[in-house]
């Protein structure tokens, strides 16, 4: 059934009507799940054991929970320290909120948060994604082999598993369960109660979806899209799919209309596009011929579901995670057919249990040594921790020991952990800064990254006159650091460079940072 068309897919689905109706899940599908979910914690586990910080940042995420809670969890018109002026609170807000109450009733702390958090999250949205595959592929072994290689995947993990996780793993939980319950209302075989509660279900998940995260939105609303011109392409099922988008947006209406309201429409068209969310693609590369001739392969054996939803992860989202989710379900379909017949033909039925274990381990020892390369020797790894102890010391003495309005230059990536541990504003950053205009985003990440790359008093002095940017203090990384990501080993030349201009003052130092006090930056 590995190889069944989608013309097939209601009659297929038959098989998995007791375990729909019943709770999804079925004894059946146990021992097909375990594995991927074992995948999913041996990961987790792997991820804490290298990171004794969260892999990127969320200081800005934190803030903002913070924020919330202080205001009594209504929503702040702006979050302060991220640049002189702050930027404004015009993010989907469900997960920030999702912060404010979980650090107000633990009193649990933002790298613990960020830490720990997203791998939760990671585990959890593998139930769906079994689901999805068993349901699309028609076979549990096929969707436990979909569900094993996503959560050994580097690319799904980078931006899941990390500090961004926060926001970015529980939108992907939303979307997938959304894109799931959309495949079941687009092949339903049951009563047309049972299609309504299916339409109640994506629903609920579009309007978490669009309270979470925009990109993960525009995937949710193209899959969907997909799911109706492969499967259905009925008026009554484009109603349908009508209704699921009125549902969320109904659901989201509170936010977007006190989000309107307060910063004006202009908020949404200055930031689109600031973070490549829909469009660009692979673009014309030679990578994108990978996902074309999977979906070429996929249209010859009649699956035009995947063959189309592999071709828009590729072209529409610059997120390689999209393509890399969706590519998984587009190789497990063309791969399984033939593995499962070569192993018929050869393996006796009394050992083809003990050959299935055999290659679950080998998948997760193999899959789990990807991860663990990836994580701590790839360059750029998919996990780069932006601060250490020594950073968190430098900022936490910022806070104590500098004026309330003191203003900070923070060289590298430890900049974005930076304003939410100091509480001090930090005048050169980009997190955040997309809600005030591409053009504005554009000038704060080109002048972040040329301070960050400097290695010398004189560059830094140069680009902040350049952009007429004055602080109090420059917070500079000794030997290596993080800039956009990736390693760079600049930080010693550059604050032995500082130590001896005349411009700079050492206010503060420990092993691996050094708080110099702006007293010029005339050359």
């Amino acid at each position: 059934m590995g190889d069944t068309d989608d013309s097939n897919v209601v009659s297929e689905l038959r098989q998995f009507r007791p375990s729909a109706v019943a709770g999804l899940f079925s004894r059946a599908d146990a021992r097909y799940v375990s594995p991927v979910l074992l995948a999913g914690v041996a990961v987790y586990a792997l991820y804490l054991t290298v990171n004794a910080y969260p892999g990127y940042g969320a200081g800005l995420y934190n803030l903002m929970g913070e924020q919330i809670a202080a205001n009594g969890y209504l929503p702040p018109e702006s979050i302060p320290y991220y640049t002189v002026d702050g930027v404004p609170f015009a993010y989907p807000p469900l997960m920030f909120y999702v912060i404010a109450a979980i650090r107000d009733v633990t009193g649990v702390g933002p790298f613990a948060l960020a830490r720990f958090f997203p791998g939760l999250v990671t585990i959890a949205y593998l139930a769906p994604t079994y689901l999805l595959a068993r349901d699309v592929l028609a076979s549990r072994p096929a969707a436990s082999a979909v569900g094993l290689l996503v959560a050994l995947n580097p690319k799904v993990l980078q931006w899941h598993i990390t500090a961004g996780g926060l926001v970015r793993a529980p939108a992907f939980l939303f979307a997938v369960c959304g894109i799931y319950a959309g495949y079941r209302l687009y092949t339903a075989v049951e009563t047309t109660g049972y299609e309504r509660r299916w339409l109640a279900v994506s629903a609920l998940c579009f309007g978490l979806t669009l309270l979470t995260h925009p990109t993960y939105t525009l995937f949710f609303v193209g899959s969907f899209v997909i799911l109706w011109l492969s499967l259905d392409r009925s008026l009554a099922g484009f109603l349908r799919g009508g209704v699921v988008a009125a549902g969320g947006f109904a659901l989201a209406t509170p936010w977007l209309l006190w989000n309107v309201s307060t910063h004006g429409i202009e908020v949404f068209t200055e930031a689109s596009g600031t973070h490549g969310g829909i469009g660009g693609g692979l673009g014309v590369t030679p990578w994108l011929a990978i996902p074309l001739l999977l979906a070429a392969a996929l249209f010859l054996v009649r699956r035009p579901f995947l063959g189309v939803w592999t071709v828009a992860a590729a072209l529409l989202f610059q997120q390689a995670r999209f393509v890399a989710f969706v590519g998984t379900f587009a190789v497990v379909a063309l791969a399984f057919a033939p593995v499962r017949t070569a192993v018929a033909e050869r393996v006796p039925r009394p050992k083809r249990r003990t050959l299935a274990a055999v290659a679950v381990a080998v998948t997760l020892i193999c899959g789990l040594g990807v991860v663990g390369y990836s994580m701590t020797v790839a360059e750029p790894s998919i996990a780069p921790a932006f601060v250490d102890d020594d950073d968190v010391a430098a900022m936490e003495w910022a806070g104590d020991e500098t004026p309330d309005d003191a203003t900070f230059v923070v060289v590298g990536d430890a900049a974005e952990w930076f304003p939410d541990v100091s509480k001090r504003t930090m005048v050169v950053g980009l997190w955040g800064v997309e809600w005030e205009g591409a053009e504005t985003y554009a000038e704060q990440k080109e002048l972040y990254r040329t301070v960050s790359t400097c290695d010398s008093a004189d560059c830094i002095s140069e680009t902040l006159n350049a952009a007429d940017v004055t602080p109090d203090y420059l917070y500079v990384p000794k030997g290596t650091y993080i800039v956009r990501g990736k390693r760079t080993t600049g930080g010693g030349e550059l604050a032995a460079s500082l130590m001896a201009a005349e411009g700079y003052e050492a206010a503060y130092e420990n092993d691996g940072v050094v708080v110099f006090r702006v007293v010029s930056t005339e050359s």
